[in-house]
């Protein structure tokens, strides 16, 4: 495709940011390892969300040696709640890799920086553009939104063999002297005036040169794929007692909500009861004998890809040993200490019903 009135883009949209863009922590600062953190805090989550994550996660750790040095339970704690934990375990150990391996600098070339864990393109281009002015586009949401009603783009926003095509074009469209600037810019854009279902041209800096705007179509654009109904899957976590004392059991590092603490549980199978796949899961990857006592509540969470529906039962150790098959670690705990380790948001949704007086006699 070709480009036209890219100059005039550049400079209307570089001009709106400087006068309109929000103050926000991590544009007070050029410090490369601060722009990161807030980078990976901010991918798939609002920024209003972020911004005392951020702050309590600085105060905590304020460079990447103290984060490095960190450990990987503190850490996720102070995580907990953000979600994508992935995106936490990776920064840790990109740190500890940037203090291994580059002395505590963070790279200023794009290619070094990337082969650090978690740092894919957006990340890459977004730190090295905003801290180092280096002359990379950003591509999120907010970018191909933009470009999509910008330039009448009939590629699909949601569909991975489109991203080379957003990319070619954010990279044609780059202010390469202010790199960062600019896709700042274009983020905030999307962010505030080019939203998804009611954009105010009314007020946007390059409306002018909008062809979704001049055809009077930016209701159909981005164009998406439609995708399948997400899946609901029926789970159960039991809290068992045992002698004024719940069990927790932590999950494997690697993998969906990786080194998280949790309530023991799983899946319920085709044609079983929620009791009975309460029992079976604690013992398959225990190896305890329990009996459900009372169910507590029943939550709902969402995660990317799928819902999920959980019945949680208060439970009774009867016997058995702990041999761990699945978790990598478990703990007896008092109610007052579910504080001290990081849980999924799912179980915060019933942990607060776990009051001292509600417990189960072992």
């Amino acid at each position: 495709m070709k480009l036209k009135n890219t100059a005039s883009i550049r400079k209307h949209l570089v001009r709106w940011y400087m006068k309109h863009h929000r103050a926000l922590p991590w544009r007070e600062t050029r410090d490369p390892y601060r722009i990161w953190v807030s980078e990976v805090m901010l991918q798939q989550t609002q920024v209003n969300t972020v911004i005392p994550y951020y702050e309590r996660f600085l105060k905590r750790f304020p460079d990447v040696n103290a984060l490095a040095e960190a450990d990987a339970g503190d850490v996720l704690k102070l995580w907990e709640g953000l979600g994508y934990y992935a995106r936490c375990r990776n920064l840790h150990k990109a740190a500890g890799q940037v203090v291994a391996a580059h002395g505590g600098k963070i790279p200023d070339e794009r290619t070094r920086f990337k082969k650090l864990p978690g740092v894919g393109d957006y990340i890459a281009s977004a730190v090295q553009s905003i801290a180092f002015s280096h002359a990379h586009a950003v591509v999120d949401g907010n970018v191909k939104r933009v470009l999509a009603r910008i330039f009448r783009m009939d590629a699909p926003v949601n569909q991975p063999a489109s991203y080379p095509q957003f990319r070619d074009i954010a990279a044609t469209l780059l202010d390469t002297a202010r790199p960062g600037i600019f896709n700042q810019a274009v983020m905030e854009l999307g962010a505030l005036i080019c939203k998804p279902k009611t954009p105010d041209c009314g007020n946007c800096p390059v409306s002018d040169h909008c062809g979704a705007y001049a055809a009077g179509v930016t209701d159909e654009y981005p164009k998406r794929v439609r995708r399948k109904p997400v899946p609901v899957r029926h789970m159960v976590a039991g809290i068992v007692h045992k002698e004024g004392r719940m069990l927790i059991t932590q999950r494997k590092a690697e993998g969906l909500l990786g080194g998280l603490w949790e309530f023991p549980g799983g899946e319920v199978r085709k044609g079983e009861t929620a009791e009975a796949a309460c029992i079976r899961e604690i013992t398959e990857q225990t190896g305890l004998s329990v009996g459900i006592v009372s169910p507590l509540t029943r939550v709902r969470h969402a995660y990317t890809h799928f819902k999920i529906e959980m019945d949680v039962f208060h439970c009774r150790y009867l016997a058995g040993d702990m041999r761990l098959s699945g978790p990598d670690d478990f703990r007896w705990i008092t109610p007052d200490e579910t504080d001290d380790y990081p849980f999924p948001k799912a179980n915060h949704k019933f942990i607060r019903l776990l009051t001292s007086d509600k417990g189960v006699s072992g």
